[in-house]
């Protein structure tokens, strides 16, 4: 009977070890679409907590006392160059000592905020011109190749932190990248008549993009601040030189003035949303949207 008990307890014991051993590595991100990622990586091996929640701008975002809690148990702490990183990620790394702070957008070769100028001085329609603000765009993960970069970070990142299922997150990383790669053919296919053409946005988050595809973005915005009434006039009149229709926003900002450029222009304010956290089937939607708003 003693023999029976002890056999017993054994396989209690290790039953609770290997439930224990299973348990999912907890780790944070910083927005919805790495949650995607590092769940595609993952699978069932990880549990992903998303730090900007659905609607709140991921430049200047707060992290809430009850999300600060839930950090100090993860393991891995996936960043991405998003502007509220800037701020929060030493404080994240004092929360949570022990918990690795990973990059990564580390080997992305940044780009420059785009920033719209009209060429004023004569009206010459000729001497309007793209420039750049000089600020790292930091939307990285709005451009397939970049997203490819980002899915080897978390592979890598994962099976340091759990090496035991590293050859899991190694085969999930490659059907995620052929994936990527499918997805990075279908929109080359779809854009590959529409070299240099041009579409309106008011935050300029989809230069990735427009790189990738010999696009153009022509942002609204001015530095993060809506227009001037003569930048307005300006945006206003390039539209209607380039048949722009559609100016798109996402949903985290003001639409007032899209709103004011699409009704002076006979045309419409549409979503162009960044963050949705159905990355793939979000970029499929939002380029056929981009297409049909070019000429």
């Amino acid at each position: 009977m003693k023999l029976l008990f002890v056999n017993l307890c054994l396989c209690v014991l290790l039953q609770v070890g290997e439930t224990s051993s299973a348990e999912p590595l907890p780790v944070f991100v910083s927005i919805l679409p790495q949650k995607t990622f590092v769940e595609r990586i993952g699978g069932a091996l990880v549990d992903v907590s998303v730090m900007v929640q659905p609607g709140a701008n991921p430049h200047n975002y707060e992290p809430r006392p009850g999300q600060m809690k839930a950090l100090s148990k993860a393991k891995v702490y996936f960043a991405v160059g998003i502007g509220f990183e800037d701020v929060w990620l030493n404080r994240f790394a004092s929360a949570n000592p022990a918990m690795k702070i990973v990059h990564t957008e580390q080997g992305i070769k940044k780009i420059p905020m785009a920033a719209h100028h009209h060429g004023e001085e004569r009206g010459d329609k000729s001497s309007r011109k793209h420039e750049q603000d000089g600020t790292p765009d930091p939307h990285v993960w709005l451009s397939p190749p970049n997203v490819k970069i980002i899915a080897k970070n978390i592979a890598d990142s994962l099976s340091q932190a759990d090496p035991e299922h590293r050859a899991d997150y190694e085969m999930n990383l490659k059907k995620f990248q052929s994936e990527i790669d499918e997805l990075d053919a279908y929109l080359r296919s779809i854009f590959a008549d529409k070299k240099g053409s041009k579409f309106m946005v008011f935050h300029p988050a989809w230069g990735y993009f427009a790189d990738a595809y010999g696009l153009e973005q022509i942002p609204v915005e001015i530095e993060g601040k809506e227009p001037k009434p003569a930048k307005l006039k300006e945006l206003i009149e390039h539209a209607r030189e380039d048949g722009i229709k559609i100016i798109f926003v996402q949903p985290q900002f003001s639409t007032k003035s899209a709103e004011a450029i699409a009704k002076a222009i006979g045309g419409e304010v549409a979503v162009a949303d960044d963050l949705h956290q159905d990355w793939a089937n979000n970029l499929r939607a939002q380029a056929e949207k981009f297409r049909k708003a070019m000429r």
